[in-house]
């Protein structure tokens, strides 16, 4: 949801004047240190490190001693850490980023060296001698509020990652500057700091991948630059707090998914979510009344297109305050009767809650008098609660590090979403949790300011009819700052707004357990998403629980997915979208993950709607989303926008459990949910830079037209055999561009890649809860050399620790499919269809567990289809025989 618009030129500029400006060869003249007292032991290795010359003080005095911690952690993370002996600086709390188990071991892939004086430091890949990361010739700065670290890179590189923000995928790699400092970036403009922070990049080479991961939550610029010559290029953080924390990632020489995993070793594998939450999502800031909501929901029925889960933003709630109901426009037994109409439909419903409170001292507003009485908002400098200014006007915010805020969050969890006297919602909604503020720095007076930005604002349109029908049937460690400037620190990053407190809880805020929000800004979004799932996990005890939030920071995906925040309907975000999937599903390991398909701010036209409904099919979070000042957008508004997502929804829902199992992998392992290009042919170039095509899953090649008025489309096809999803020609890539023409805009390019085995529903459905009653088609998609592997997992779909599972695992080889697996949940369905795409010879017969089965005749050359009518209860086998 967006804030209220304000020009953002302006600020970017004078964000830009606050800094000192120091040339770049005075801060590569410092002296850096030298190490002495080196102790290596085993798996370890620790040395001081002391001031080599005349301290710079470039932006405060450079610390003289230092210690510096190295660790080999596994065979493939190494753990460097440099820090400060004499002060406790802050340090990202380990009940935030819970750290990593150590099993060291003398088998490692890479090894660190280093240089006593001046002190440096480098990070090899230990089978080539490779560098993957090294300081050399970049002295270390290391000072009260700033750090610099510096590494040379290849020229070129293919660097992914340093989220959040609406850039290439691959990052640009001159001049080019990532700040990450979350802030309420409505219009999520590219080249700037957002929501979110993922200090995290991922280094694609043709020799292999690794992964670099910073583990701080400060302010920071992170700067990519092409050294002149064009010989080298560089990576640079100027960090503007907290200690040097790396963890260096071996990745693969072969197979770049590795390194993904290797980092959800690091910050946690994604939470696995309910398999309902992979059906069509529906909301909209602006939704009048409950007639409005129920309306939407009717609509969508009778138009046929598939609605999973209804959603309502803000409106609901009585002058914007949280916990609470407008009692004319939403009134509680008219929205119970819309929720139980969805659950008896087997359809789910989730609201928006945010975490800033009205600020209503003795007005009898419940969530902030009991906030009050346990003591647990956030704190201004001089110890009182701090004002900020939200959507019902002057608020105060949950202290999410106070001890006492989780049970006053559940609390009111438990209270306002009863299931048997409040609203039983499936799934929770998380917003402006940057913290945001609508208050400008300096916000001495919130109150005026609340008044001046008519905040909260008044509905201008009647209630409707209490009685009116619906539903008819139609056609941690402590830095101590004495001394530091916490709003405005010597150094500036980039960030978008002129002062690090604008429009958010001020840098000096303090929490419960004293840290300061200078350091723990970044991770407010984070804390909050904790608390909510388990507020969730309390209401409903053993169930996994739906989040989405805007705001994360590395390892939100252990509980809660993303939505990539308030975009516009402009072809620009919709092609955005595509990079901003891949980071969070890729790099960040957040993998619920999508856009508002057709665009939040601003209006959408019909051509762009249609085919963002089929883009948006592909995301794995899939949920139409606009705002209060924009047109209506639902897909049954315009008939193209209406064929386009049944059609799109088709191929989804029959792909539900290739998904849902691709979940589960990620959960267990890490392994993505989605893959750029060069995931699964890392040894072609051409592939590193494409971010307008990825696959779904390893398998589903997704090439969406991205222009505007166009009905073609030019799209990368990697040497490997290729099935058309809807017409199942055969396509052999030959490492080149092909153009497809004439694609309506009700249609999208979809491939399968050969080598891959799908378990398909055999038809989509309106509801999962139908679609998982629906029988099964085996799809075996037989790559070049002859062969095709495929698995399956499924489960009840919302438990979290399930009693059964069933786990299948297809293989393909010389005429031959072999399905094997355990069967302990009951599927209560059948395989209904089995096809085979790019059989080299029709076979004469067909044979299923040694019995001949009846082959379907009037398939296109290369494709047999079996109809085993087969109970999906045991292993089974297919004979293709000549």
């Amino acid at each position: 949801m967006a804030v209220l618009s304000r020009p953002l030129t302006l600020l970017g500029l004078l964000s830009v004047a606050t800094a000192v400006w120091v040339d770049l060869s005075t801060l590569d003249a410092c002296p850096g240190y030298k190490a002495t007292n080196v102790n290596s032991y085993e798996s370890t290795l620790t040395a001081d490190l002391s001031l080599a010359g005349k301290a710079c003080n470039v932006f405060g005095t450079d610390i003289q001693q230092l210690k510096l911690e190295v660790t080999y952690e596994t065979d493939t993370r190494i753990h460097v850490k440099v820090i400060d002996p004499a002060v406790k600086r802050y340090e990202v709390p380990e009940s935030v980023v819970p750290r990593p188990s150590a099993k060291p071991t003398k088998a490692r892939e890479i090894e660190f060296k280093y240089t006593a004086e001046p002190f440096s430091f480098s990070i090899l890949r230990t089978q080539s001698n490779e560098v993957l990361f090294s300081t050399e010739g970049h002295p270390i700065i290391f000072e009260p509020q700033y750090i610099r670290v510096k590494t040379s890179l290849p020229p070129n590189p293919n660097i992914y990652g340093l989220g959040e923000h609406t850039d290439s995928f691959r990052l640009p790699t001159n001049n080019y500057t990532r700040t990450l400092w979350s802030r309420d970036s409505y219009g999520v403009p590219n080249n700037t700091n957002l929501y979110g922070n993922h200090p995290i990049y991922f280094e694609h080479r043709p020799t292999g991948s690794h992964g670099v991961f910073l583990l701080n939550s400060n302010g920071m610029d992170i700067k990519i630059n092409q050294d002149s010559g064009a010989s080298a290029a560089s990576l640079e953080y100027n960090v503007i707090g907290g200690v040097i924390d790396f963890y260096f990632l071996a990745g693969s020489i072969s197979d770049p998914i590795e390194v993904a995993r290797q980092y959800a070793q690091v910050v946690g594998t994604p939470a696995e979510v309910p398999y309902w939450s992979f059906g069509f999502h529906q909301c909209r800031f602006g939704y009048k009344d409950y007639v409005d909501v129920a309306g939407v929901i009717k609509k969508y029925s009778e138009a046929g297109i598939p609605l999973e889960t209804m959603w309502t933003d803000i409106d609901y709630m009585d002058k914007r305050r949280v916990f609470t109901l407008d009692s004319d426009y939403f009134p509680l037994k008219r929205m119970r009767e819309i929720i139980d109409y969805l659950h008896a439909h087997n359809q789910q419903y989730i609201l928006m809650t945010d975490p800033a409170v009205a600020y209503l001292p003795n007005s009898n507003y419940g969530p902030y008098d009991h906030g009050k009485e346990a003591e647990i908002w956030l704190k201004a400098e001089n110890g009182s609660d701090f004002l900020g200014v939200v959507w019902p006007g002057v608020t105060v915010y949950p202290d999410w590090f106070d001890p006492k805020a989780q049970g006053y969050w559940t609390g009111e969890f438990e209270r306002f979403y009863n299931p048997k006297t409040g609203l039983d919602i499936d799934g929770s909604w998380i917003d402006m949790n940057e913290p945001a503020s609508f208050c400008t720095y300096p916000c001495d007076d919130p109150f005026k300011q609340a008044k001046d930005q008519g905040l909260p604002p008044v509905r201008h349109y009647p209630p409707p009819d209490p009685n009116t029908p619906i539903f008819q049937d139609r056609t941690s460690r402590k830095r101590q700052h004495a001394g530091d400037n916490l709003l405005n620190p010597p150094y500036a990053i980039q960030n978008a707004l002129p002062y690090l407190s604008d429009r958010t809880a001020y840098a000096n805020t303090k929490h419960a357990n004293a840290l300061v929000s200078y350091d723990t800004h970044n991770l407010y979004g984070t804390l909050m998403s904790t608390a909510t799932r388990n507020a969730l996990l309390a209401r409903r005890p053993g169930k996994r629980p739906l989040i989405i939030t805007r705001s994360t920071f590395a390892g939100a995906g252990k509980d809660v997915g993303k939505w990539l925040g308030d975009n516009f309907s402009l072809w620009e975000h919709y092609r955005n979208s595509i990079s901003g999937i891949l980071g969070f599903a890729s790099v960040y390991q957040v993998p619920m993950v999508g856009a508002d398909i057709c665009g939040f701010g601003a209006n959408t036209t019909e051509t762009l709607c249609a085919r963002w409904a089929s883009l948006g099919a592909f995301y794995p979070f899939m949920r139409n989303h606009n705002g209060d000042t924009s047109i209506s957008q639902e897909f049954y508004i315009w008939e193209s926008v209406t064929k386009s997502a049944k059609n799109a929804l088709d191929i989804r829902y029959r792909l539900l459990d290739y998904l849902f199992t691709a979940f589960h992998k990620a959960h267990l392992d890490g392994t993505p949910v989605l893959h750029p290009l060069w995931h699964i042919f890392p040894k072609d170039p051409a592939t590193y830079g494409i971010d307008l095509q990825f696959f779904f899953g390893d398998s589903i090649l997704v090439s969406p037209v991205t222009q505007e008025n166009v009905t073609s489309v030019t799209a990368y096809l990697p040497k490997e055999t290729f099935y058309d999803f809807k017409t199942y020609d055969k396509i052999e890539g030959q490492g080149q561009n092909v153009t497809w023409e004439n694609i309506d805009y009700t249609q999208i390019p979809v491939h399968i890649r050969g080598g891959s085995i799908l378990p398909l529903r055999a038809s989509g459905a309106m509801t999962t809860a139908v679609l998982r009653k629906t029988d099964f088609e085996i799809l075996v998609a037989i790559g070049a050399d002859g062969k095709a592997t495929g698995s399956l997992y499924v489960d009840d779909g919302v438990s979290l620790d399930p009693q059964a599972s069933t786990q299948v695992s297809f293989e393909y080889d010389s005429g031959i499919l072999n399905a094997k697996g355990s069967f302990e949940y009951p599927l209560g369905v059948k395989v209904s269809i089995i096809r085979f795409l790019g059989v080299q010879k029709a076979p004469k017969r067909v044979l299923v567990n040694k019995k001949e089965a009846k082959v379907v005749g009037g398939q296109k050359e290369g494709v047999v289809l079996v109809n085993p009518d087969l109970p999906f209860t045991s292993d089974f086998t297919v004979e293709l025989q000549d």
